[in-house]
């Protein structure tokens, strides 16, 4: 079984310390750090499943950081005294999975985690499956166009424009996408 790695962000030792000891014997590998300094070094250092961070930390900010951690794709949750709706509409903007609010049972933890843990796998496969299509929707308008492209140029269907395409990506041993983009980026010369 693999153990999602939490990366716990705490200036207090004793929370710091409880947390973590407690999540450890529920089954997670825990990386500890007081600040968000050492949080930003022990993400370069690994990368963690999700980051618990407390709002208030010395220097910068746990929303800060936060925001930060959003950019490089790095899901989190809050740990905070604070519950009111401003502290609400903050960690939401800042793209927070969740919050939990001081004082915490881990126990009662663990549930939160869990369910912030397969929201940011549901959001990566997401962003996976976004980045595929993207992909593919490129790549057919390249094929697209070059068959159109074929179609004029040799006055010829498409069924045949496409089959000439194909032919020519196996002849240069080229995928399909690439022979096609060279056509209609001019590089590559039509067949007669």
């Amino acid at each position: 079984m693999t153990h999602n790695h939490l990366l716990l962000v705490e200036d207090d030792l004793l929370i710091l310390s409880t947390m973590a000891r407690g999540l450890r014997g529920a089954g997670f590998e825990v990386t500890e750090v007081e600040s968000a300094e050492a949080a930003v070094e022990a993400c370069l250092r690994i990368r963690p499943d999700l980051a618990v961070l407390d709002v208030r930390l010395p220097g910068r900010s746990g929303l800060e950081l936060a925001r930060d951690m959003a950019e490089d794709g790095i899901p989190f949750v809050f740990l905070t005294a604070h519950d009111d709706d401003a502290f609400v509409h903050e960690a939401e903007s800042a793209g927070a999975l969740g919050y939990m609010v001081k004082p915490l049972d881990v126990q009662r933890m663990i549930p939160s985690l869990k369910t912030a843990l397969a929201r940011a796998r549901d959001l990566t496969s997401l962003r996976e499956n976004e980045e595929k299509l993207v992909t593919a929707l490129k790549n057919s308008r390249e094929i697209s166009t070059a068959v159109g492209m074929l179609m004029v140029k040799l006055k010829v269907t498409e069924t045949f424009a496409f089959e000439i395409l194909r032919s020519e990506s196996r002849n240069h041993r080229k995928k399909l996408v690439d022979v096609a983009s060279d056509i209609v980026n001019g590089h590559f010369p039509i067949p007669k």
